[in-house]
């Protein structure tokens, strides 16, 4: 038996699943990323959760923004990058899953390195947009023409669903009123796309039953 495409109830979320996918992934064409570069101490500096964190173990809080900044980021076409302040003889880089990890070198601030790296991403023709609340390395981004956040907008957007999550939400429940369907009815497609903290409680409320 076959269905004909046009009719099926979830044609329009299947499609849009797609979408997303794209979007995750990179490969959609009209998705267009930009650099997103974050001034690490400079975030863990200024949240109280990171600072608390930092005063006892500096190196998990660095890991904590890591990890965050790649949950966030990680269904968007945008090349992060974190700098820190490094003692090295030499500039370190780490890719940690989708960011990139900078830490300067002896006698180079990060935001010496930031700045550079704006100017080479604006050399280059594309976006670029900083999280900091540092006077001078704002002014030497805004000089190259990116854009500016401040360290509670980033901490704020951390923890805020993926844009595309949001809007695939928001078209499920559409599509289902459209067809009435139940919009509070679990389907299948539902567990595709959930943030991490979705999943964690579903692991922890899985883990209680266990004998």
């Amino acid at each position: 038996m076959y269905l004909d495409a046009l009719s099926c109830p979830y044609t329009e979320e299947i499609a849009f699943l797609l979408y997303a996918e794209r979007v995750r992934t990179g490969t959609d064409e009209y998705a267009v990323g930009h650099d997103i570069l974050v001034d690490g101490y400079n975030v863990i500096n200024r949240d109280p959760s990171f600072q608390s964190l930092g005063a006892k173990r500096l190196a998990a809080a660095r890991q904590l923004l890591i990890d965050q900044l790649v949950s966030r980021y990680r269904h968007t076409p945008h090349q992060v990058t974190i700098v820190f302040d490094g003692a090295g003889a030499s500039e370190q880089t780490v890719q940690d899953r989708r960011v990139r990890i900078i830490y300067s070198r002896t006698g180079e601030t990060a935001d010496s390195v930031i700045a550079r790296l704006a100017a080479s991403v604006r050399a280059q023709g594309r976006e670029v947009e900083l999280y900091s609340d540092d006077s001078e390395v704002r002014q030497s981004v805004a000089k190259h023409g990116g854009s500016m956040g401040s360290t509670s907008q980033l901490t704020k957007n951390l923890n805020a669903a993926p844009a595309d999550l949001a809007r695939l939400s928001r078209h499920r429940q559409q599509a289902r009123r459209h067809y009435g369907l139940d919009p509070a009815q679990k389907y299948d497609l539902d567990d595709e796309y959930q943030t991490p903290s979705s999943h964690g409680r579903k692991r922890k409320k899985a883990s209680r039953h266990k004998g």
